[in-house]
């Protein structure tokens, strides 16, 4: 999935930047002599002369960023020039972790400053679209749950959570509101293979949020219905989609019975869901008198900040910076599925940044992240939360210690408003999981 950043036609003064990777790194090269020859040169002053900063500049690409949103509030036009053209000359997707930040956020402020976002946020979608199939999918998912628990940590908390929620329940109904494509559901099904009671009928109900998954669910649900009757677990598959907006479910939807012990499983969906209409949502979910509802979200705040340009842009690259960090010391330098986890942030970060100050439409996704503590606020208004048994802690404490030295659960700590666990990620909190009941 290979996406041109800008056109000749959208950008004049990029129209120059038409050189390969080789080039790029060559002026990389370039810079660092001079800056060896040069040690009194600094970023911001090099921004501020039109000299570009060195590639030993430690944070260049946060510091030239940072400071082309702050011109972009500011509508200093021939700042936001300067900075973009410096952007594009460092910038490069396949270089070190500061030339992909400055690639992928270039691209944002490029969106920015001219008022394209939702048109370069459809494009990227639908190229998204064209390239996705479901065995790459499959083969980019089991990586990265492979080489970092940013994915399976939520797994097993909400898998653990579930499982106690229904200790002893003959006919079970998951409600899973998630884009993993289900790779979360085959270790619950062994689970449910070996209870010691009789094994329970499982309705598994997936809402599909996101349009790119909508193509591969049809074999998705093929190969659950084959794993459980291998697992010999008695197995109805579902799945929803069409829904303009989450609020729209309904017990009718989803085909609820009375006598179904209901589950709502949501791993990185509420994000998606526009900030106005989240106490909606989670309404929806207490309507359905679920025994527990389980929620994992990445630990950001671009809803508080979505006012505030420069400090929304803040947020943002702080989150990324570390998302990329990861990925670079996860993966090795050459690997593809790198490359596709990294591209896929374009579309989030464009939208974040580029797309609320123009009509959406109903396909966009939201992408507004909140932290658990704020979550809490909204869902302690509908429900109680439910405090993670020491198995599923240490179940959890297992999983990442598969992982490199990095990673750590942290416990919410005293009188905290908030609840949950959370995945860290050298010390910054990276994931929130929690559980909750009526």
């Amino acid at each position: 999935m290979d996406i041109t950043l800008f056109t000749p036609e959208e950008s004049p003064f990029f129209q120059s930047n038409q050189q390969s990777n080789n080039g790029q790194a060559a002026i990389l090269d370039m810079h660092s002599n001079n800056q060896a020859q040069n040690s009194h040169t600094s970023t911001s002053r090099s921004s501020d002369s039109g000299v570009l900063p060195s590639a030993s500049d430690s944070k260049w690409a946060s510091r030239l960023l940072k400071e082309c949103a702050r011109a972009i509030s500011e509508k200093d036009s021939s700042k936001i020039h300067q900075l973009l053209w410096m952007l594009n000359e460092l910038a490069s997707p396949y270089g070190d972790c500061d030339q992909k930040l400055a690639s992928y956020f270039l691209q944002a402020l490029f969106c920015k400053a001219t008022e394209s976002g939702s048109r370069c946020h459809k494009t990227l979608t639908s190229v998204a679209e064209k390239s996705h199939s479901f065995d790459s999918a499959r083969k980019l998912i089991l990586k990265f749950q492979e080489v970092s628990p940013w994915m399976t940590f939520g797994h097993v908390a909400s898998n653990g959570a579930i499982l106690e929620a229904l200790e002893g329940e003959t006919k079970l109904h998951i409600i899973d509101i998630s884009n993993t494509l289900c790779t979360q559901w085959p270790t619950l099904l062994e689970a449910l293979a070996t209870r010691n009671d009789d094994t329970p009928h499982l309705k598994l109900s997936v809402v599909v949020t996101t349009s790119i998954v909508k193509s591969v669910m049809k074999e998705v649900g093929q190969r659950m219905e084959k794993f459980a009757r291998l697992m010999g677990v008695p197995f109805e598959f579902n799945v929803i989609m069409g829904l303009n907006h989450l609020a729209e479910l309904t017990k009718e939807v989803l085909g609820v019975q009375e006598d179904e012990a209901i589950v709502v499983n949501c791993i990185g969906a509420l994000r998606r869901v526009e900030v106005e209409e989240r106490v909606a949502v989670i309404q929806m979910f207490q309507a359905l008198k679920p025994r527990v509802v389980t929620i994992v979200e990445e630990e950001a705040d671009l809803s508080s900040s979505r006012d505030d340009f420069v400090r929304c842009f803040e947020e943002c690259l702080r989150f990324y910076t570390l998302y990329f960090e990861m990925l670079e010391e996860s993966f090795v330098p050459t690997s593809n599925e790198r490359l596709m986890l990294e591209r896929e942030c374009s579309r989030s970060i464009v939208r974040v940044l580029a797309c609320d100050d123009e009509k959406k439409s109903d396909e966009e996704d939201c992408e507004r992240r909140e932290r658990g503590i704020q979550w809490c606020e909204k869902l302690k208004e509908a429900f109680s939360p439910v405090g993670f048994s020491d198995d599923v802690v240490d179940d959890v404490k297992a999983l990442l210690k598969r992982y490199q030295a990095g990673w750590a659960l942290v416990l919410p700590q005293g009188d905290h408003d908030d609840s949950g666990v959370y995945l860290t990620w050298k010390e910054e909190p990276v994931v929130w999981a929690s559980a909750w009941k009526p």
